[in-house]
């Protein structure tokens, strides 16, 4: 099952949309989840903590798929 994150801005980088949907607690955590490969967006591993998600990118991490929507 896939949630759906809203955020009210144009874009949003990977590192802060995952403390944000709640995926990991400090932005040490995203960080080392990005970096060793834990993450995909749409479907292929990324290792850019500051990649820039916009609406109908889709996050997986540990088993867990989060969308990313506007309001």
């Amino acid at each position: 099952m896939t949630e759906k994150i809203i955020i009210q801005t144009p874009f949003i980088k990977l590192d802060a949309f995952l403390k944000y949907c709640g995926a990991c607690e400090t932005g040490g955590e995203a960080k080392l989840s990005v970096q060793e490969g834990y993450v995909t967006v749409n479907g292929e591993i990324c290792n850019q903590r500051g990649k820039k998600l916009v609406p109908g990118d889709e996050i997986t991490i540990d088993g867990r798929s989060y969308t990313v929507s506007q309001p």
